[in-house]
């Protein structure tokens, strides 16, 4: 019995402290809306679980067009098929709040070229909500007047540590990055929204212990790409499990790194940082006509950081 009570003391303290965080939440939305979550799958353990409640929660309150999910959905070894239990133990089960029953725009990390990565654009035809068409694909959203472009991009590829790696990432080396950079190209190219955000799992720029032959063909590939557009405001990705806002010598681009909705590793700020922090979570993107803003989201619903563009 006093287990109980305790339990049901700290769920009444739990919902009151998302209440009054309502107000704040509400104050974040703009015309176009979106949530942006990566580094999930992890069962439902660590702070997967929380996340994910409060995210719904959350969508209450924000109403998101969509999910940006960022690359390792599935770990450790990705998926498969489609019928891989961890769709449900990973997704289904966890994401199951009815706000989040929206469509999910995902890329693939590397966790998911463990496994099977045809598996994942396939389970586009199992769920209603799990939307991806290809490897790499775009997605323009027009709301109220502003008209937001995703371009979602395939990064596992386009780094040597990956594709040598033939055992491990089977797919990664069969991919042609030459044909991808050139699609990326020409979308940048012809984009003439409000808005273009660029989502890969890896970062081009980002403080953090993995391999720094990672960050640098990021930079020679699709880094060298973004440099050449202007129209590019940000660029989104996961990877490292802590949220890092980076701002690069010479460049226009935001980076943005978002933390893992389930479980974190330590950050520290370099060159270039203008915020960085341990802590789990999730980001919420809000654009209208005049400014586009990502505010970064920890497992208790604050906002951290919020990054803004202005026109």
């Amino acid at each position: 019995m006093k287990k109980l009570m305790t339990l049901a003391i700290a769920f009444i303290i739990s919902v009151g402290a998302f209440a009054q965080n309502n107000e704040v939440w509400s104050s974040l939305k703009k015309d176009a809306n979106f949530f942006l979550a990566n580094d999930l799958g992890r069962n439902g353990y660590y702070d997967q679980k929380p996340i994910a409640e409060l995210m719904g929660i959350m969508a209450e309150e924000i109403g998101p067009e969509c999910i940006i999910a960022a690359g390792d959905v599935h770990h450790f070894d990705g998926v498969q098929s489609v019928d891989d239990p961890l769709w449900m133990t990973n997704y289904e089960l966890i994401y199951s709040h009815p706000e989040l029953m929206i469509d999910w725009l995902p890329v693939l990390g590397n966790h998911e070229y463990r496994g099977n990565t045809q598996a994942v654009m396939d389970y586009s035809n199992i769920s209603r909500r799990w939307n991806m068409p290809a490897r790499y694909y775009t997605k323009v959203y027009e709301e109220d007047g502003t008209t937001v472009r995703f371009v979602m991009v395939d990064t596992t590829p386009l780094m040597s540590k990956y594709r040598n790696e033939s055992q491990k990432y089977p797919d990664a080396s069969k991919q042609d990055n030459t044909k991808q950079l050139a699609w990326v190209d020409s979308v940048l190219t012809s984009a003439k929204e409000d808005w273009v955000i660029v989502v890969g799992h890896h970062p081009i720029y980002a403080e953090t212990p993995k391999d720094s032959s990672e960050r640098k063909d990021m930079q020679n590939t699709l880094g060298k790409v973004l440099a050449k557009h202007k129209n590019v405001a940000m660029y989104l990705c996961g990877h490292i499990h802590n949220f890092q806002h980076i701002c690069a010598e010479g460049s226009s681009i935001d980076y943005i790194v978002n933390s893992s909705a389930s479980l974190s590793r330590k950050v520290n700020p370099i060159k270039g940082t203008q915020f960085c922090s341990p802590e789990t979570g999730f980001s919420v993107i809000a654009a209208d006509e005049k400014e586009l803003c990502v505010h970064m989201i920890d497992k208790n619903g604050n906002v951290l950081h919020s990054v803004k563009k202005m026109k």
